[in-house]
């Protein structure tokens, strides 16, 4: 993923969003600067003070009403989105749809996750009740990407106010109209609490603001690059940081599997949203027997794809215009290097527009493979076996998704569990994305830390351990006045318990 926005610079404390398939200007945004983050926090510091002391329960009908009014207005909610983006209007409906689906999850479920919870004690502590609270961190940073400029960021914004903590959020400055959107309707339904859910908006700079800005917590959607830049300034006040950074999502079909499902799977995990998805399918290993044929199905597939701006397009432009650069080199430099173009190749780049693209024979170490395109293109290379098809996916640097095609679900369970992807789908692509109980979120160059599910609601929080002294202990050993002799028999009743157990 590219966190900066070539053309759209500010003008007198303001930037211009534009359409990314018209250029038409969208609407004027306040740059806002660390003056501002600043007040921003401050505002949602004394408001989470509030929402921390509610009882769980008034923040669920609260987030609730905040649900029932996002699905009142998803029309004007995906309009704004597919503006924004350029996406059809369809997928952006389906963004709102999967929105929803979280921001209930994480409302239903935060008391039961986040509840005290009793943990048994040991031998020589067996007079103290112990227990586990899970306490809001306080204000939380978000700085969200423009592909999924409401789903992904509502992955850390709905699990924190969940969890009980204010939220400062920074759109991308491709999409401020999307945020700005978001935080309105969340004023009008939960009254009484202005300044829990904040927007700021700006480029790189408002970024850095707010990741200086003493938030507690600072969640990022973004390439690694600028992850490890975000990171930098956190690493300075320590401030505790959740980096999602995007995948070179990997497909193992084996020989068994249903290929029309597998193709119908792939071209749309690799097509969709102009393929600016971070957990998108990027390379595909199938095994060489059926290699041949799954191929002619994804170019069959791939190839009755239309992109472009009229509402029946299969998908739209790409946001960020710098992107048709990245995935005309990664094509140019996969064909000059071996690989075959089944369809489409260089020329598939008519900016703003990107055709679909089919390659395979590709290098593992051509960009194609290696790097993260971020475009309507995929690699279907074949592999010896299932063995080396495991072997390759797990090559790469990045880790966040990956899926698996194979006719015996428990055989495609058990490659699944071989992957070092944080999450994994069999016979189908992404299902983990829709599901609000799993948590989501990859190692290496895609990141770190989880959002959704339970894990996502607890990532906002803070553990305190609590013990509270029942009874005077039988021999008090957290004592200056412990005889010697009852310290040495203890440590010799321990001894010989811990060797026979």
């Amino acid at each position: 993923m590219t966190d900066t926005t070539p053309g759209t610079e500010p003008r007198a404390g303001t930037f211009t969003s534009y359409s990314p398939a018209t250029g038409e200007p969208l609407a004027d945004h306040p740059v806002d600067g660390p003056e501002r983050v600043g007040r921003a926090v401050a505002g949602a510091r004394a408001a989470g003070a509030a929402w921390a002391a509610l009882p769980a329960a008034r923040r669920r009908e609260h987030l609730l009403r905040w649900k029932r009014a996002l699905a009142a207005e998803l029309d004007t909610v995906a309009r704004t989105v597919a503006a924004e983006t350029g996406k059809p209007a369809g997928d952006a409906a389906l963004e709102v749809v999967l929105t929803l689906e979280h921001l209930s999850w994480a409302a239903r479920n935060a008391e039961r996750v986040l509840r005290r919870r009793r943990v048994r004690t040991g031998l020589f502590t067996v007079h103290q009740r112990a227990s586990l609270v899970h306490r809001p961190l306080g204000v939380v940073g978000v700085i969200g990407p423009w592909n999924y400029p409401l789903y992904t960021p509502m992955g850390s914004i709905g699990y924190a106010l969940a969890a009980g903590n204010a939220v400062v959020f920074k759109p991308s400055e491709l999409t401020p109209g999307t945020g700005t959107l978001l935080a309105r309707l969340f004023d009008a339904a939960v009254p009484g609490h202005a300044g829990l859910l904040t927007v700021v908006t700006g480029a790189a700079a408002t970024g850095e603001a707010l990741a200086r800005s003493g938030v507690d917590k600072l969640a990022f959607t973004g390439s690694p690059g600028t992850a490890r830049k975000v990171m930098a300034v956190c690493a300075e006040s320590l401030t505790p940081f959740l980096a999602e950074c995007g995948g070179k999502d990997a497909v193992i079909v084996t020989a068994d599997a249903d290929l029309d499902t597998a193709a119908d799977a792939i071209v749309w995990g690799a097509m969709a949203n102009a393929g600016q998805t971070c957990a998108g399918v990027e390379r595909v290993y199938a095994v060489r027997e059926i290699h041949g044929a799954l191929c002619e199905k994804v170019v069959e597939r791939a190839g009755a794809l239309r992109p472009g701006a009229q509402p029946d397009a299969d998908y739209g432009p790409m946001t960020l215009p710098a992107q048709t650069a990245v995935i005309e080199r990664h094509v140019r430099d996969a064909v000059a290097a071996g690989a075959r173009a089944l369809l489409g190749g260089p020329g598939s780049v008519r900016a703003p527009y990107v055709a679909p693209v089919v390659l395979t024979g590709v290098p593992e170490d051509a960009p194609a493979m290696a790097e993260e395109t971020f475009g309507p293109t995929v690699a279907v290379n074949a592999v010896a076996d299932v063995d080396e098809a495991v072997a390759r996916a797990n090559a790469s640097r990045y880790a966040l998704g990956a899926a698996v095609f194979c006719r015996d679900r428990r055989t495609g369970a058990a490659i699944a569990a071989r992957l070092r992807a944080g999450a994994v789908s069999v016979n189908s692509v992404l299902g983990f994305a829709a599901v609000p109980a799993l948590p989501f979120g990859g190692s290496g160059d895609s990141g770190f830390g989880r959002i959704h599910g339970a894990e996502g609601l607890r990532a906002f929080t803070g553990v305190q351990s609590v013990t509270v002294r029942r009874f005077a202990p039988p021999v008090e050993l957290t004592s200056f006045g412990v005889p010697a002799a009852t310290r040495e028999r203890a440590v010799r009743l321990a001894r010989a318990l811990h060797r026979r157990r």
